[in-house]
């Protein structure tokens, strides 16, 4: 079987004032079915622009992408994208939020109402069904927004640090149910995160990348078992590691910064 996610020698670059800007360089990956893989690194490496040209939002300059495959080509129900931003439409409530992609399908209501019951006690929502989303927490509304991709039942999640905007004890909570999620319906997850500790907790695999242009620095395997003790030993070597790795990333980026300061 081809693999979920391919990559090949791609290149993306965005017009800039006096040259193009060079967001992603030589970019060659693969995804197998059902693996969680995690892009770190600092700002402008380029981790959202790969993601996006994998959801098929944007084209790249050259190489290649495909989904099981076949050629990406624009954003398709094999993929479901969630944003850091949660993106709900506030009139509707989160039954109708999690419900609208099925509507749009035209699924039978009768079907589209067991699917939807089904992920809202899943993502243990039951109770706020008819709730609104200015009437939910942060935390609730980021659930809302991964039950209503989930509906799709895409075999592909691609995330931009969806939890970024949240805070710490919430953050850990949607972690732990992004896990158990992913465990139970085998989703193979890529997953956009500048958080060193929040990689190491997820993923089967961290994908490091550099500052502009944005190529792969490092692609590691997380050996560590299930579930992980960010507090054990090897966790925090693996962390040590990575820090190493992306701070020499983000020294870059600002040495770039000054010296484009410096020449203005």
């Amino acid at each position: 079987m081809p693999p979920a996610i391919a990559l090949q020698d791609v290149h993306k670059a965005f017009p800039g004032a006096q040259a193009p800007i060079v967001a992603l360089q030589d970019i060659s990956l693969t995804v197998p079915t059902g693996q969680f893989v995690c892009l770190l690194g600092p700002s402008g490496c380029g981790k959202s622009t790969l993601l996006n040209a994998v959801a098929g939002f944007s084209k790249p300059d050259r190489g290649s992408i495909s989904v099981n495959g076949k050629p990406v080509v624009k954003p398709g129900p094999d993929r479901g994208m969630v944003f850091q931003e949660y993106a709900l439409f506030p009139w509707m409530t989160v039954a109708q939020n999690v419900g609208f992609g099925l509507d749009i399908q035209g699924l039978p209501k009768a079907q589209c109402q067991r699917r939807v019951s089904a992920l809202l006690a899943l993502f243990k929502l039951s109770e706020f069904a008819e709730r609104y989303p200015k009437e939910l927490s942060g935390g609730m509304r980021q659930r809302v927004a991964i039950a209503r991709i989930l509906a799709l039942d895409s075999p592909i999640l691609l995330m931009d640090e969806p939890f970024g905007a949240l805070d710490a004890l919430t953050r850990r909570s949607l972690q732990d149910e992004l896990l158990r999620i992913w465990s139970e319906l085998g989703k193979t997850v890529l997953f956009v995160t500048h958080s060193i500790e929040e990689s190491i907790f997820l993923a089967d695999r961290i994908v490091v990348m550099t500052y502009r242009p944005g190529t792969i620095k490092r692609d590691l395997v997380v050996e560590l078992p299930r579930p992980r003790d960010p507090a054990a030993p090897e966790f925090n070597q693996l962390k040590r590691t990575l820090s190493d790795l992306v701070m020499s990333e983000q020294t870059r980026h600002e040495a770039a910064e000054r010296h484009a300061f410096a020449t203005d």
